[in-house]
């Protein structure tokens, strides 16, 4: 039987030297292998990711996208946690 409590959705921006770094493709390998769903993209100035899942898995994927990849610098990450829509099957770079 499967825990629903244990779902939820994060919406996240992270700020820092995001854009033009890799750093949408460096999400969407973390968030795939930890089995998350959604999506990121570039905004102004940020980059904004919505992810739904298991909430340990969210936060590790969340973790890794702190640190970021070797070209990255993300000084800041802010994080929304919200009720999970169901609406995606797959994380995307968009």
């Amino acid at each position: 039987m499967e825990k629903k409590s244990s779902l939820v959705r994060a919406h996240i921006k992270a700020y820092g030297k995001v854009q033009g770094v890799g750093f949408r493709f460096f999400v969407n390998r973390k968030a795939s292998a930890c089995g998350v769903k959604g999506w990121v993209r570039n905004a102004d100035g940020f980059v904004e990711a919505v992810m739904e899942g298991d909430k340990a898995k969210i936060e590790e994927c969340t973790e890794s996208c702190r640190k970021g990849s070797p070209f990255c610098k993300v000084e800041k990450l802010d994080i929304t946690w919200e009720d999970p829509t169901g609406e995606f099957d797959r994380f995307e770079v968009k």
